[in-house]
């Protein structure tokens, strides 16, 4: 939470649209305005007692009196007085949602260049920004490096947005995630084929980052090696053979068996027909 986030003034309660504070709890109510009305009743009391009137027009004059006093003067003193009393529930409520932490999905390009993540990393840093994964994929004119964040509740997508920028990324995107970018591998994949449901494209940096693995260019995939299984092809008939490279650690036949999946997905997708309009 930032400094200073705990002295929220109740006005900032307001509803954008129609103005209005929200409603406090009836019991903050009625002690706020017992405690206007309890000075003010006794003074008209001392007033009226005191006077040569009949029983019956004390009465009256008390009860005409007291309602308005009531209307006029005690709830709207009330609610302005005792303002940040009657809201400290709702004020509670904003603080604790505003310093709750939010989790972003991140994506910018950086010069392939020595100190060029560390930019990002301090920038990110000065919002309190965690960075809980990370993954870099060769791009053309440098690398785009994916992560996940871990933000306070009142950073939003602009002020990540800037921060890349400043840092020198380009092409920056910042979109809200779960905690399923953490998860295992097989939810992890339910998450993915859902990211490829939306956008056939994402194919190659779907399975690259579910295999935590780097896409290959065709120059790269070109290049005969003998690789003890660290490569890994998938044949697809809309974007051609796709080729990922994860040197140190070969790709076990369940991992290749959900990037074959994902790339079915992606290819029943990116061929399905348009909808027909209604008749």
């Amino acid at each position: 939470m930032k400094p200073g986030a705990s002295k929220t003034p109740a006005s900032e309660l307001s509803c954008e649209v129609c103005g209005l504070m929200p409603e406090p709890t009836r019991t903050r109510l009625t002690l706020a305005n017992v405690a206007v009305m309890l000075p003010i009743e006794l003074l008209v009391h001392a007033l009226v007692v005191d006077t040569q009137l009949s029983y019956l027009a004390k009465v009256l004059v008390l009860t005409v009196t007291a309602t308005v006093l009531v209307i006029w003067v005690a709830e709207p003193s009330a609610a302005r007085v005792l303002r940040g009393w009657l809201h400290a529930p709702a004020l509670r409520h904003r603080r604790r949602l505003a310093g709750a932490p939010a989790l972003w999905r991140a994506r910018t390009v950086l010069q392939d260049e020595p100190g060029a993540l560390q930019k990002v990393t301090k920038a990110l840093a000065r919002l309190e920004t965690n960075i809980l994964s990370i993954h870099v994929h060769p791009v053309a004119g440098g690398v785009l490096d994916e992560f996940v964040l871990s933000t306070p509740g009142d950073v939003d997508e602009y002020q990540l947005l800037e921060s890349l920028h400043l840092a020198g990324g380009t092409h920056s995107h910042v979109w809200p995630t779960t905690a399923l970018a953490m998860a295992d591998g097989q939810t992890k994949a339910l998450s993915l084929a859902a990211r490829i449901a939306e956008a056939p494209d994402e194919l190659p940096l779907a399975v690259a980052e579910l295999l935590r693995a780097r896409v290959l260019s065709p120059a790269e995939a070109l290049l005969e090696r003998h690789d003890a299984g660290t490569r890994l092809k998938i044949p697809t008939a809309w974007h051609g053979p796709i080729t990922f490279a994860r040197p140190g650690e070969p790709f076990t036949p369940a991992e290749s068996a959900r990037a074959h999946r994902l790339a079915e997905l992606a290819e029943i997708l990116a061929h399905r027909p348009a909808p027909s309009p209604p008749n």
